[in-house]
Formats: structure tokens, sequence, C-alpha cells
């Protein structure tokens, strides 16, 4: 479980083909802080394992189901990524409850600069935006984030301040990138729930 609170920004060292899966090493810092073999790791939001900790980076394997339900396909040396670690019972809840379990993949459609903020405009798929409503939570690339907007055409607008621009990923990225989405898990749970309402 994680709060899509995201530790820094780590990069793509290298990558390894396998069959039906890669294996990516991740150049980082704060998020080795007591790593160990077999701790979890978000990478953009979606939890990796860790197969091994090396000298200034770890490693994780993205197996085909990964691959094809999130960015990971994409990812190349160099690439930077939002990494948090696990959280651990007793810590502070700053973000949402994020399960690292990625919904789907969206799409950059705007960026607007507001000056103290950015508004961004994701493209989501229909069966996350159904369970995504105005002022809930969104993880987006793995950090967690109020819904600013949600219209009809499945279109998540979310507000980011400086300190998220500076600190993740999400100022990095063009119009048209791919980026992780999870819905909010309690909307999720709701959803599910309800009779089906067509």
């Amino acid at each position: 479980m994680f709060s899509g609170i995201v530790e820094e920004v780590g990069r793509v060292r290298a990558t390894r083909e396998m069959e039906g899966a890669r294996e990516l090493e991740i150049e980082a810092t704060v998020t080795l802080e007591g790593l160990e073999l077999g701790s979890s790791v978000a990478l953009d939001g979606a939890c990796h394992t860790v197969v091994a900790v090396l000298a200034g980076a770890f490693s994780v394997n993205s197996v085909g189901t990964t691959l094809s339900r999130t960015v990971a396909a994409n990812y190349a040396e160099g690439s930077p990524l939002n990494l948090e670690r696990a959280l651990a019972m007793g810590d502070r809840l700053d973000g949402h409850l994020v399960q690292g379990h990625v919904d789907a993949v969206g799409e950059l459609m705007t960026v607007s600069d507001r000056g103290e903020f950015h508004l961004l405009d994701f493209k989501i798929p229909s069966d996350v935006a159904s369970a995504t409503i105005l002022h809930g939570s969104i993880a987006l690339n793995g950090v967690s984030l109020t819904v600013n907007a949600i219209s009809d055409d499945h279109v998540c607008q979310v507000a980011v301040i400086p300190y998220t621009w500076s600190h993740t990923n999400l100022s990095r990225l063009k119009l048209g990138d791919r980026v992780n989405v999870e819905g909010d898990l309690i909307g999720k749970y709701v959803q599910r729930m309800l009779p089906d309402r067509s």
C-alpha cells in the first residue's frame, strides 16, 4: 500500500529484455534507505518487487501484465520515474490510499500555466472515469492528486502546485504522453457494489 506522495524522481539506468518480462535497473538515493530484497516500490504508481539492491540503484522485474497495463514497456535508459516505498504501519497518510495496482493508462491532453500552479487535463478510460468524482482522489504516475474537474467525455483535470511540479516527473510530460492511472480505491469498491445502473 502507498500514499501517492512521491519520495524522489529516480532514473532508469539500464533495461534488460527477458522472456515475457523486462528487468529495470533504477538509480535512486532516498528510496534505497532500508530497501531489501522483496521490498515493494511504486514506479510511477505501479507496484514492483525489488529483486536486487545495488550500489546507488535497485532492480525490479516488470512482467507481461504490468507491461501491457502500464507505461513500463516504454521505459528507456534515462527515463525519469516517480518512486515511493511501501507504507509502514503507523506511517502518516499524507496523500490517499493507493494500492499500486494501475487501472489503466491515460493521456495528457493539455497543460495550462496559471502562475502559482499548473492545470493538467488527462483523457482517462471510461471505467476509471465512472468511479471518479469531483474533488475526489486520483493517482497519476503515482502522484496523489485531487480531481479539479471531470467531464462527460472522460477528461480529468488536476491542479499541480509548484512543489509537486518540481518534485515529480509530471513537469517533464509532453502533450500526448501516457501516464499510469489508478482510480480512487473507495470509488471503485462503491461502484462494484452498486447494481447495474445502465
